[in-house]
C-alpha cells in the first residue's frame, strides 16, 4: 500500500478553502466587484455598499488575509485594489458559473433592468465593431475615477449623476452607446432611459470594460 497522502490532501485543500471562505460573503463579493473597477478608499467602498466604515474594514481585512486584495496609502486615505489580474479572472468566472447554476440571479437582474430598458443590449463583441464608427458616441457613465483607471478607448466620461447637466454636449445626430460596470450595474440602463426621454438614440452595452477587454483579447488571439 502506498504512503498515506492524507496530510498532503488536508494541507492543499485547506489552503484552497481559504478562497471559498473569503469569497463566501455577499458583501465581500460586492467589494471585489467594485475593486475590479479600480482602486478605492475604505470611505468610498462604505458609501457604495451602504455599510459602516468599520464593517467594510473588517471585510477588507478578510480579503487581505486571503491575498485577494492589496492595501496602500494615498495621503491620508487607505486604498485597496485587487491583488492581481487573476483575481479578476476568478471573480468573472464565479459570476459566469453562478448565473449558469442559479437562475434566480438572471431573474432578479432582469426584474430591475427591464423597467428601465427593455430593449436588447449590445454585447461586448458588438461594441468592438462600433468603437471606431464616427456616427457612434460611446459613453462611460461610471464614476470618473473608474474611467481614469481604465476605459474603452474613445469613450466619453459622463458619470450618471452628471448626465442631465452635460446632456447638451452630446450630439443628437449620433447613436449613443452607454456602458457601466457590467451585468450587475444599473447605471447604463438608467442613462439610456434618461437619454431616450430627451430624444437621443441610445442603447446600452450589457458588459463593462473588464469583459470588453477580455472579449477583444480573445478575438484578436490574445491571452
Amino acid at each position: 500500500m502506498g504512503a498515506n497522502t492524507r496530510p498532503f490532501k488536508e494541507a492543499v485543500y485547506s489552503e484552497l478553502a481559504r478562497l471559498g471562505k473569503a469569497m463566501g460573503s455577499p458583501r465581500r463579493l460586492e467589494l471585489l466587484d467594485l475593486l475590479s473597477q479600480g482602486p478605492k478608499s475604505v470611505e468610498v467602498l462604505a458609501r457604495e455598499t451602504q455599510q459602516s466604515i468599520a464593517n467594510v474594514s473588517q471585510h477588507l481585512q478578510t480579503l487581505l488575509d486571503a491575498r485577494l486584495v492589496k492595501f496602500y496609502k494615498r495621503g491620508n486615505y487607505s486604498m485597496y485594489r485587487l491583488s492581481d489580474e487573476r483575481v479578476l479572472d476568478l471573480l468573472l468566472k464565479v459570476e459566469e458559473v453562478g448565473e449558469w447554476l442559479y437562475r434566480a440571479i438572471e431573474t432578479e437582474r432582469e426584474s430591475w433592468i427591464h423597467p428601465l430598458d427593455s430593449s436588447r443590449p449590445l454585447s461586448a463583441e458588438e461594441l468592438d465593431t462600433l468603437v471606431k464608427d464616427p456616427d457612434v458616441v460611446v459613453l462611460d457613465v461610471r464614476p470618473r475615477d473608474e474611467y481614469e483607471f481604465d476605459h474603452i478607448p474613445g469613450a466619453w466620461s459622463v458619470p450618471l449623476e452628471e448626465l442631465e447637466q452635460k446632456m447638451a454636449e452630446l450630439p443628437k445626430d449620433k447613436q449613443i452607446v452607454a456602458y457601466c460596470r457590467g451585468r450587475y450595474c444599473l447605471f447604463a440602463a438608467e442613462a439610456v432611459q434618461i437619454l431616450r426621454r430627451h430624444g437621443y438614440r441610445a442603447i446600452r452595452v450589457e458588459q463593462g470594460v473588464r469583459e470588453w477587454r477580455r472579449s477583444t483579447s480573445v478575438s484578436r488571439g490574445g491571452l
